[in-house]
């Protein structure tokens, strides 16, 4: 299955229960190891469980298989990798100590005229 039609899946799958925040990284020009990775909260320890459990179960139908799922017993953070898309699932105040979406956004480069602005810089 092509990581595209697996990103759709999973996005549905998350959808369909409700999901909190969904955001969607396609992470091709920064890894080798994954093509997308999907990061996404839910409001409860049940709530996060249920939803790792339908996108493995939406993708068993369409007959993709997870290589792993790990976090499923305390619920707090499961991921679910299925090779060219990984999903985390999380409360939200584990997203955000964990920040991921920060540690896997490409930072911009400072521009021509941002130049000796950094360390060691002239202050007026």
């Amino acid at each position: 299955m092509q990581a595209d039609q697996l990103k759709q899946i999973v996005e549905s799958a998350l959808e369909d229960l409700k999901a909190v925040n969904t955001v969607t990284l396609d992470v091709t020009g920064l890894t080798d190891v994954m093509d997308y990775l999907v990061i996404t909260s839910g409001t409860s320890n049940r709530h996060v469980k249920s939803l790792a459990n339908n996108v493995v179960m939406e993708a068993k139908k369409q007959g993709a298989r997870p290589l792993g799922v790990e976090g499923e017993g305390a619920g707090e953070w499961v991921l679910v990798d299925f090779g060219d898309v990984v999903v985390h699932v999380m409360l939200p105040a584990t997203r955000d100590f964990y920040d991921l979406e920060r540690l896997w956004t490409k930072p911009e480069m400072a521009g021509a005229g941002d130049q000796g602005a950094g360390k060691g810089a002239e202050q007026d």
